[in-house]
C-alpha cells in the first residue's frame, strides 16, 4: 500500500518514537494556530488614528514611522 493511501495513524506508527513526538508537537501547533483564528473579527478601530500626521509624512514615511512606533 502506498503512503498516500495509508491512514495517518498507520504512517505515524511506522516512525521511531522521537519522530512521533515531533508529529504530535506539530499537530498540537496546528490545532492551536487554528484555534487562535476562530471567532476573531478584523479590527479597524485604528482607522484614521494617524490623520494628524498626514501633513508631516508621506504615506510611505508614515508607514515606516508607524512600524517604529509599534516596535517592529
Amino acid at each position: 500500500m502506498s503512503t498516500i493511501t495509508k491512514p495517518l495513524q498507520e504512517l505515524v506508527q511506522e516512525l521511531p518514537p522521537d519522530m512521533r513526538a515531533e508529529v504530535r508537537d506539530f499537530i498540537e501547533f496546528l490545532l492551536a494556530k487554528r484555534g487562535r483564528r476562530v471567532g476573531r473579527t478584523l479590527r479597524q478601530d485604528w482607522a484614521g488614528a494617524l490623520r494628524r500626521y498626514r501633513e508631516e509624512y508621506t504615506s510611505l514615511e508614515l508607514q515606516r514611522q508607524a512600524l517604529t512606533w509599534r516596535g517592529d
